[in-house]
């Protein structure tokens, strides 16, 4: 098997834990939507209690993704095994529940268990990635988010349309308990699974951090070039950041450098919430709702969502890698705020009481579109890019503050949403518009493009790479010849010359 290959299928095993936020987010629609749901939990302040039980899951999220950044004595593996666990627990209560308390608390704990899931599993799969396919592998994070969306809403919209209006709980149990089988899988079958060679190494393992990486690039081949170049930079840095004393929270915003990354990863988090994208995969029926589109049919158009988000997740997958993570970020952005844009106007123009039929439609193909360039774009850079931008000392604190950021985003926009959209209609609409705008501005002025970098370059990109970034590209000194660095600093080009230019150096040398 291409080594190439076998680390495609691990990324793959470990985005399950993808899978079970995915199937969460897309769950809950159908769940707060259902007729069984409502009479039990929603007969006093509806809209308030949904927004909650949403809203306490991404809080849930938050806080593991904080404590996740404690795990790293159980190792990348033993964190996943963790997670599962606690994640189970949550799915049983909220499975079981009888009060709205018990969905509350259900809702929490398995949120607690996926922002470990979330915030483990990119930096799981960047370590053990060849740096040239490492997009793709971190894109299995949102591949698997939206393939669990796809069983969430297939299986919510199948569930309401066997038992809505008959008062049967299985309407909304059924699609809950699903969400522990893929939790007891992985679980019961991560630790078959190689370390991170990196947390190996790091933990005073080196010669079962080498043994990894040689499973991982060469077929077991301890003597390959490949890895011990790749083994030499990890054993190089690690030595550097021993070194110095243990990094803290405070660390990640001490010096420049540092405080750019961190700029940056919250940045991207935050916008990836703030596109809209979670309203809509959260309250697709109030959505719909507006222009006059029934429960049960709006569900129907959000399960076909869920495999535009797939197709749109394996589109950036084939993509990242060759296209580069700025522009996607860009031009995605972009693309974002149209849609809404358009869709703010038909619901200003074409109301409920409107009965302009090819309004309504363009609207929901506006969604669709919108989902399918959210998951070309946003949707798996969010996560893919934070978990490549750190040294190992810091990659588990960065992505932790990262995870944060975007439960903290998911958490407001859950709990604002349906009071918004009952309050003020198609004008909730104009936040995401200019939230877009700004992100697509921001990421075209400041996002350094980190295709092809090997993840110990990541210190000296953010040290040696200007502030200012639109059209410039950086090549890392590993990969240039010291005297084509020479040659580059007498032309007053070093940290900034295209990777094309210092070819010619190195030619010339």
């Amino acid at each position: 098997m291409q080594s190439s290959v076998y680390q495609f299928l691990i990324g793959c095993f470990a985005a399950i834990g993808s899978f079970l936020f995915g199937y969460d987010l897309g769950v809950i629609a159908e769940v707060v939507a259902s007729d069984s749901f409502k009479t039990s939990f929603l007969q006093t302040d509806g809209d308030s209690r949904s927004g909650t039980v949403v809203a306490l899951f991404t809080a849930g999220c938050f806080c593991g993704a904080f404590l996740a950044s404690f795990s790293d004595p159980l190792g990348r593996r033993g964190t996943i095994l963790l997670a599962c666990c606690i994640f189970v627990v949550g799915g049983a209560v909220q499975t079981a529940g009888v009060a709205i308390a018990m969905l509350y608390a259900g809702r929490l704990i398995a949120g607690i268990g996926v922002g470990i899931l979330t915030m483990i599993i990119p930096i799981y799969q960047a370590e053990l990635a060849h740096r040239k396919i490492r997009g793709k592998i971190t894109s299995l994070q949102q591949l698997f988010n939206a393939l669990g969306q796809i069983f969430a809403t297939w299986i919510g919209y199948g569930c309401y349309m066997t038992w809505s209006g008959t008062g049967n709980s299985s309407e909304w149990r059924i699609p809950l308990g699903c969400q522990i089988v893929p939790a007891l899988f992985l679980g019961a079958l991560i630790l078959r699974f190689p370390e991170s060679p990196r947390w190996l190494c790091d933990h005073d393992r080196a010669e079962d951090g080498l043994r990894t990486l040689a499973r991982l690039h060469a077929h077991g081949d301890t003597s390959d070039p490949y890895v011990h170049a790749e083994f030499n930079l990890i054993m190089n840095q690690i030595a550097e950041e021993h070194s110095q004393r243990k990094v803290t929270y405070l660390d990640l915003f001490r010096g420049w450098p540092n405080m750019r990354r961190m700029i940056l990863v919250m940045a991207i988090q935050a916008s990836c919430q703030m596109t809209g994208v979670s309203a809509i995969q959260y309250f697709s029926p109030q959505i719909f709702a507006q222009i006059g589109i029934s429960t049960g049919l709006s569900l129907l158009l959000q399960s076909v969502n869920a495999i535009i988000a797939f197709a749109g997740t394996t589109v950036c997958i084939l993509t990242i890698d060759s296209i580069g993570r700025r522009p996607l970020e860009i031009y995605g952005c972009l693309f974002l705020c149209a849609t809404f844009v358009v869709n703010a106007a038909i619901i200003k123009v074409f109301p409920t009481t409107s009965h302009n039929t090819g309004a309504h439609w363009a609207f929901v193909v506006l969604t669709w579109m919108f989902n399918l360039v959210f998951f070309i774009t946003s949707g798996p850079l969010s996560w893919s890019i934070p978990a490549e931008l750190f040294g190992t000392a810091m990659r588990l604190k960065g992505v932790s503050v990262g995870a944060m950021t975007s439960f903290a985003f998911n958490t407001m926009i859950g709990q604002v949403t349906p009071i918004a959209i009952t309050a003020i209609g198609w004008k909730y609409y104009v936040v995401f518009i200019v939230c877009n705008l700004t992100n697509a501005i921001f990421f075209w002025c400041y996002l350094p493009e980190t295709k092809g970098l090997n993840l110990e370059d990541m210190n000296e990109l953010f040290r040696d790479h200007p502030l200012f970034v639109p059209g410039s590209k950086w090549v890392p000194s590993s990969e240039v010849d010291e005297s084509a660095k020479v040659i580059a600093r007498q032309e007053g080009l070093a940290g900034v010359a295209s990777k094309e230019k210092m070819a010619e150096f190195v030619e010339e040398a």
